[in-house]
């Protein structure tokens, strides 16, 4: 036993100089002792600290007892600090969260209320640099917005009349006027902290593996240093040697201070926390430290197509008419068909403007009367021939507008029947269709009773989406799985540009809750699967998948209440990255893990011993704690994730 005479005093004198600096310092944790005894509920590091600082002062060795509280008080303010940088990390999300609106009235002046007041449908005004507080539609006014406070992207996005906008998001240039869709509450950016907030009500199986165990592990440890106190010195009275109480007794109270669990319980949730807040500023959502833990595991990825791999934008591709002398589609024959105007030098005007030397005329009149037909519809397809058109369709030459169900429309233009749809709608009315030689959505047009051609539409596949496949192989996925209800043509051509090991086309959303089921029971038995989808449509597989991402979802109720993640954007590379934001997070904890139970097992063997004294206690308890709470902060960071 090592005694320090800092203070060359004795007796009460003595005592009294060293109870002040120890009380000053160690109040706080005698009280939660205190109060745990009281409450019947004893065991943990406060009761800890006070039973072995006090027995070291009862003992005489006041310098150990107020260095054994001085550095654990230490530890904790390491703790509060490290809590407090990753609580800071999320209350910067929370700055979205928007103060006022501004309402307009009669005479043309703002007034400034609580958004939560603001009605559904109300008209409000957005000037620069103040955040969209509820999600609406612009309906006057253009301007670009920031976006990056919720997706992670610096890049600002161009907004116009009739665009949604979310909120959260800060408008950049112009004054807009938005017509608001949902009451705050319902609102993106309430939804969004809600989803922060409750986050950390869910527990990982290592955070409960470690609450768990402190409960044991605690009584464990008091017990064992009570029979490190009392046995051995009754063995020597047994034997007839002099039984060495103080020894034994200091060293159960060194025990006793290596014992603490501190370093546990503090950086195993504390790692989690971070990572959640880290992976927050990146743009990834993250419900829980349970979810971490699984996408961490993440073997086989699933996506969905239309919207997660690609644009889910359609265009058309190319415009293929019937050649009267050879009975075949450009397509099918050598002859020139358009294809998207910037990438056709040859074909430059307008459609429908006039007859070019390129197609005579054909395709544009092919694309002119599916436009017009289509015009009365909201579909995409029908937009999409719309937008290639580029004219303001006159509705007046369409009439008898006949829409069959999941098969086209038909039609009269200038007095001439057209019918534009499938090729169930060419069958239905008894003309033999052409198939198309490319890959695509097929949009046949038949004029006066016969076939006249037909036009491709395609989504175009997400710039990002090859290097999300790429990265996620290099993250260790070994199995890649796109799900799509889309033809089987369209899908194999989709899959085999971006390298996707299997897909499985022309299902409904049963079939794909269907293939999830199979692919889970494929799996290796480490490996979780995980399914990003647009949440909208895939809900019911989002909730089936051991991980469901949402991407893209803001503004969608389902992606929030389905997916277990939620990326604030469309780019399907976020994925890797939030596998790689788990997997540091989990490296950080095992390491946590690995390290402080190490230390602290050796510490108790040479402590029990005898060869270590209450110093090494202090580094085995205060100084791990310390390590590892550092060591948990780099969590925070995602830049290498």
């Amino acid at each position: 036993m090592i005694t320090f005479a800092l203070i060359p005093i004795e007796g009460w004198v003595r005592f009294a100089c060293f109870m002040l600096p120890y009380l000053t310092v160690g109040y706080d944790v005698l009280w939660k002792a205190l109060k745990g005894i009281k409450n019947r509920q004893p065991f943990d590091e406060n009761f800890l600290m006070a039973v072995a600082t006090i027995g070291a002062i009862v003992l005489g060795d006041y310098t150990e007892g107020v260095a054994v509280i001085l550095f654990y008080q230490i530890g904790e303010l390491f703790q509060s600090i490290a809590v407090g940088k990753s609580r800071r990390s999320i209350a910067a999300l929370m700055d979205i969260r928007p103060d006022y609106a501004n309402i307009e009235d009669e005479n043309g002046s703002l007034t400034q209320v609580d958004p939560g007041e603001v009605p559904v449908g109300s008209v409000i005004v957005v000037k620069p640099g103040e955040r969209i507080p509820i999600d609406g539609v612009i309906v006057s006014g253009t301007t670009s917005l920031d976006t990056a406070a919720l997706t992670g992207e610096s890049v600002p996005r161009d907004a116009g009349e009739n665009d949604e906008v979310i909120s959260g998001c800060i408008n950049m240039t112009g004054v807009i006027k938005v017509r608001t869709t949902c009451e705050f509450g319902e609102s993106t950016v309430s939804r969004i902290l809600e989803l922060v907030e409750n986050s950390s009500s869910r527990k990982s199986k290592s955070e409960n593996f470690i609450s768990k165990f402190a409960r044991v592990y605690t009584p464990a440890v008091c017990g064992a240093a009570l029979a490190l106190a009392v046995i051995p010195p009754v063995i020597g009275l047994i034997a007839g040697s002099e039984p060495a109480w103080g020894t034994w007794v200091y060293r159960a109270l060194t025990f006793l201070v290596i014992s603490c669990p501190c370093a546990l319980v503090v950086s195993i949730p504390l790692s989690f926390f971070a990572g959640i807040g880290g992976a927050s500023r990146a743009g990834v959502l993250i419900k829980g430290s349970n979810y971490m833990e699984a996408l961490s595991r993440v073997k086989t990825v699933v996506f969905d197509k239309t919207g997660t791999m690609t644009e889910g934008v359609f265009e058309v591709e190319g415009i293929h008419h019937r050649d009267d002398e050879t009975g075949k589609c450009t397509c099918q024959a050598d002859g020139v068909a358009f294809s998207r105007e910037e990438n056709n030098p040859d074909h430059p005007h307008k459609h429908g403007s006039g007859i070019c030397d390129t197609c005579k005329g054909h395709e544009c009149k092919l694309l002119e009367l599916a436009g017009l037909v289509e015009s009365a519809s909201s579909h995409p397809i029908s937009r999409s021939l719309l937008k290639a058109y580029g004219h303001e369709p006159d509705r007046s030459r369409v009439s008898d507008v006949r829409e069959l169900s999941g098969k086209g429309i038909t039609a009269t233009v200038d007095g001439i029947p057209v019918a534009v749809g499938n090729a169930g709608l060419m069958e239905a009315l008894g003309i033999e269709a052409i198939p198309c030689r490319e890959v695509g959505t097929i949009v046949h047009v038949a004029i006066a009773g016969a076939y006249a051609g037909h036009i491709l539409i395609g989504d175009r596949i997400k710039p990002e989406a090859r290097e999300a496949i790429d990265l996620l192989k290099k993250k260790g996925v070994t199995k890649t799985v796109m799900l799509t209800g889309d033809i089987k043509p369209v899908a194999e051509r989709v899959a085999a540009d971006l390298g996707i090991d299997e897909v499985r086309s022309e299902l409904l959303p049963s079939e794909k809750v269907e293939a999830v089921e199979e692919l889970l029971k494929e799996r290796t038995w480490k490996g979780t699967l995980a399914f990003a989808g647009d949440g909208i449509n895939d809900a019911p597989v989002l909730s089936r998948a051991d991980i469901g991402i949402a991407m893209g979802a803001l503004g969608s109720d389902a992606a929030i209440e389905a997916a277990d993640i939620v990326l604030m954007d469309d780019n399907p590379v976020k994925i890797s990255k939030a596998i790689g934001i788990a997997r540091k997070c989990l490296r950080i904890v095992y390491e946590n893990i690995w390290f402080a139970i190490g230390i602290k097992v050796a510490c108790l063997i040479l402590g029990a011993l005898g060869i270590t004294n209450m110093w090494a206690a202090i580094f085995a308890d205060v100084g791990v704690m310390v390590i590892a709470i550092l060591n948990a902060i780099r969590a925070l960071s995602t830049k290498r994730a």
